[in-house]
């Protein structure tokens, strides 16, 4: 079973001016529920997990985009600080959802809401015939409308809120936030295209 931090329903975050926001966003923030530095932890630890697992089989680390791709970037960071300081290694390559034939592949993903998205995609990867699949991901939203899937590996699971910042975004804004946020409602307006 995956091992993951969990953020209770009456987490109450951080207050904005504790951290370094972008002036653009404050109005539209209403707090922050994972600091960056929390992130970063989290992601080395599954980086860690992830080697100890799959350490000397290759692997191609698969980044599903937009929203993935800051999450994929540390997380591959981390793997490969790992490779080059430890006794057990990954080889690894990467792609971004190009559907081939992959030998194990390890699917980097920024949140899992309802489950139903990671569901399709695993079933057009079985198509490829891949040796083994994983699936890591960021965030896992608690919500009754879940599929009940869950990955291999989690970094937070968290409460049905709309979040924003390391690269979750809204209609393609806050992707430049470093930290994971909750959007007030009338920024939903304000950013509706």
């Amino acid at each position: 079973m995956a091992t993951y931090h969990q953020i209770p329903d009456d987490e109450k975050g951080y207050e904005l001016d504790l951290f370094c926001v972008p002036k653009h966003y404050e109005e539209d923030l209403d707090r922050v529920i994972i600091p960056h530095g929390l992130i970063m932890d989290r992601t080395e630890r599954l980086a860690r997990d992830i080697v100890r697992d799959m350490g000397g089989h290759h692997i191609v680390a698969l980044c599903v985009l937009k929203g993935g791709y800051k999450f994929f970037s540390d997380l591959l960071d981390y793997i490969k600080a790992l490779n080059q300081n430890s006794d057990k290694s990954v080889p690894l390559t990467v792609d971004f959802i190009r559907l081939k034939s992959y030998c194990n592949v390890l699917i980097v993903e920024d949140i899992v809401e309802t489950g139903r998205t990671m569901e399709t995609l695993l079933s057009l990867l079985s198509e490829c015939n891949p040796k083994m699949v994983k699936v890591v991901s960021l965030l896992v939203k608690r919500t009754p409308r879940s599929s009940g899937y869950r990955p291999d590996y989690m970094g937070f699971e968290v409460p049905d809120w709309f979040l924003v910042g390391y690269a979750l975004d809204y209609n393609e804004y806050f992707r430049d936030l470093g930290h994971i946020c909750i959007l007030k409602e009338k920024a939903k307006v304000k950013y509706k295209v």
